[in-house]
């Protein structure tokens, strides 16, 4: 199952899909942004808002599928200021929980990584659950811890959680 860049349309056809990723990451425990249980149709509305940011440029996102579900993703939020178009932010890197294992979520953030660099991004960012599993994999694939910002945010249970920020920095291609 190869990742492939959504355009808007294509956001939008496979929002379903993408919602029950969501919804089976949130379920599975981890701080995504939303809170347990997830409403299916509000996972699905979430996905359709960002199609606007996807036409614009603004968000690029990547789907992999396996037959027509979806079992991962991630995707880019480019800046917009014009003193900030050197970087991008890492968002919604998610594995389904039974596709796990398998270095899907390697090879997305390679593909999301190498989108960066192709488009003049020199540095990316992004933030996770202090002690979650992704962290092993961002320090395992050069991403540089820059600090922990404590009770950041809440767990898909309420519980607030400290947030570990990293960046990386990438060779513009």
């Amino acid at each position: 199952m190869t990742p492939t860049r959504l355009d808007a349309p294509g956001l939008l056809d496979r929002a379903r899909e993408l919602a029950g990723l969501l919804t089976d990451t949130v379920d599975g425990g981890a701080s995504v942004g939303f809170l347990a249980p997830l409403d299916p149709e509000d996972a699905v509305a979430w996905w359709h808002e960002r199609a606007e940011q996807v036409a614009a440029g603004r968000l690029a996102v990547w789907a992999a599928l396996d037959g027509d579900r979806a079992v991962g993703t991630v995707s880019l939020a480019f800046a917009d200021k014009p003193n900030s178009r050197h970087r991008a932010e890492l968002v919604k890197l998610m594995v389904h929980r039974d596709a796990r294992g398998k270095g899907l979520a390697r090879t997305l953030l390679g593909i999301a990584e190498k989108a960066a660099a192709a488009a003049g991004v020199t540095l990316l960012h992004l933030d996770t659950e202090t002690g979650s599993p992704a962290e092993h994999l961002y320090r395992a694939t050069g991403w540089t811890r820059a600090g922990i910002v404590p009770d950041y945010a809440a767990n898909p249970y309420g519980v607030l959680r400290p947030t570990t920020l990293y960046y990386k920095h990438l060779a513009a291609g």
